[in-house]
């Protein structure tokens, strides 16, 4: 998430539920609601997969997948290849910033109504200070599943459904930006439901929903009621990730987020478990923002509402 004043970052999730539906609640978690039966499990460990790669991508490319440097381009080929070969159309974007070439990849599963698009985006980029696995590999690597789910199951919604990781969102959402302003107003107007995911797995978890469109944020409401997790409304990230340019123009926006550099109070840690007096992500925008700077529930339950979603709002 992009760095502001005073330096908290935007919400973010991911990946599916039926695991839930047949093997009861996940640490201690109700059966998903039933709307889910209709998303697919995938397991934690496919996003830990995922995560650990773009962990490498960032130790073989001098510590970082920022963007302009070798290890984005490395993280967005890594990402597009799994999804050429799952039989997405993928469209590699080019833009350029602070003087340096930089990179969106746009994910489109055929089928659907081309007119009704749901999107689901996270930026890949990193700061140039680590590897950003929680800022903001969990996002990606979470989208990046749920879509990889998409293709095994051949799913087919009535709505269109497209996929975006979007680069050089530290630098002010520049990615994202560049994608929008290129929008004709009729195809900005086909985007019917825009959901971003911008650290999903925070070491020290809150559940935060994004506080804007109604219907997607009671989407997310809806999952995590039904799974007997608490949330709260996510408002400070408003202009600080990706989902801002989709807003700015009047496009149906919302997302998932489990905490940056603020406090975690007592009552957040009564409710969900954690250290109260330490912030949600120790980590963000440093060098230790690793692969081992994740929560596996966290991850886990944010990526099956963002799934839930996926399913409940292109069907």
């Amino acid at each position: 998430m992009k760095l502001s004043v005073p330096g908290r970052a935007t919400g973010a999730v991911v990946v599916a539920a039926v695991t839930l539906l047949t093997t009861g609640a996940i640490n201690g978690a109700a059966p998903a609601p039933t709307a889910a039966a209709a998303a697919p499990d995938i397991p934690v460990a496919n996003v830990k997969a995922h995560l650990a790669q773009l962990q490498s991508i960032a130790t073989a490319n001098g510590g970082n997948r920022a963007h302009g440097r070798t290890g984005y381009k490395a993280s967005i080929d890594h990402v597009k290849a799994k999804l050429d070969a799952a039989g997405f159309t993928t469209t590699l974007q080019q833009f350029t910033s602070s003087g340096r070439t930089g990179y969106n990849l746009i994910a489109d599963w055929p089928g659907g109504d081309a007119n009704q698009v749901v999107m689901a985006g996270s930026h890949l980029d990193s700061v140039t200070a680590g590897p950003g696995i929680n800022d903001n590999g969990s996002g990606s690597a979470a989208i990046l599943e749920t879509a990889l789910a998409v293709s095994r199951a051949q799913y087919q919604p009535t709505k269109h459904l497209r996929f975006a990781w979007w680069g050089a969102e530290e630098l002010g959402m520049v990615g994202s930006k560049y994608y929008v302003n290129g929008l004709s107003s009729a195809n900005r107007a086909k985007i019917s439901d825009y959901l971003n995911f911008d650290m999903i797995g925070s070491p020290n978890p809150g559940y935060f929903v994004y506080d804007d469109d109604p219907t997607i944020e009671k989407t997310f409401k809806d999952y995590f009621a039904g799974v007997g997790i608490a949330t709260e409304p996510e408002t400070e990230g408003d202009g600080r990730s990706d989902h801002s340019p989709f807003k700015n123009v009047g496009i149906p926006v919302g997302g998932l987020f489990s905490g940056a550099d603020y406090i975690k109070t007592a009552a957040q840690a009564a409710k969900w478990g954690g250290t109260s007096g330490q912030a949600f992500d120790r980590c963000y925008h440093a060098s230790c923002d690793t692969a081992s700077n994740i929560d596996d529930t966290a991850l886990n339950r944010n990526a099956d509402a963002l799934a839930y979603a996926v399913w409940t709002l292109s069907s």
